[in-house]
């Protein structure tokens, strides 16, 4: 019963930074969140090995990332041809998700492995130690790699606004290029 209870606790808690995290990894929120139920149900099953290990976090963190990687392996989770387009998404007009739909389109310019440890370091917060031992590869791979991510994202288009456009042309072309 007290094992239940100290999970039941930490499921509560783990819940929502699961969930968000599994949607910055590249995830609709409907698959974030089976995602992360996915990997809470594998902890319970763990949770004395969970429970034991030196940084629970990183353990659970490392339990979300081979299963979302197991479901990309998986044949019926490939995209399927239908002959309806889906409905377009409505603007919802507000700068908090304009910010995080940048957010997430660089994100998803990132690849796997850098996107990875980016989420995982800056977004749940891991330290590069227990980023490491979450993705299961040394701290200076983890150094590098977020290195040049960070790079990487710098110059994403989505993060630093439309182009730069000189001022008076609002074709973004410069007005020395104009023939008359």
């Amino acid at each position: 019963m007290e094992h239940e209870a100290e999970f039941a606790a930490y499921a509560d808690g783990a819940w929502g930074t699961l969930v968000r995290s599994a949607v910055f990894l590249g995830c609709t929120l409907a698959d974030a969140e089976d995602l992360a139920q996915t990997t809470l149900v594998k902890a319970y099953a763990a949770w004395p090995r969970v429970r034991a290990a030196d940084n629970r976090d990183a353990y659970v963190y490392r339990m979300l990332v081979n299963a979302l990687r197991d479901s990309h392996r998986r044949p019926w989770r490939r995209e399927r041809s239908t002959d309806r387009l889906p409905e377009a998404a409505v603007p919802d007009g507000t700068a908090a998700v304009d910010t995080a739909d940048a957010v997430h389109r660089a994100l998803a310019g990132l690849t796997r492995a850098h996107r990875d440890v980016v989420v995982l370091r800056y977004f749940a917060q891991l330290t590069e130690a227990q980023t490491a031992l979450a993705l299961g590869v040394p701290a200076g791979t983890v150094k590098s790699r977020l290195s040049r991510a960070l790079a990487q994202l710098s110059t994403d288009r989505h993060l630093t606004g439309s182009l730069t456009r000189s001022p008076g042309s609002p074709s973004g072309e410069d007005e020395g290029d104009h023939r008359d």
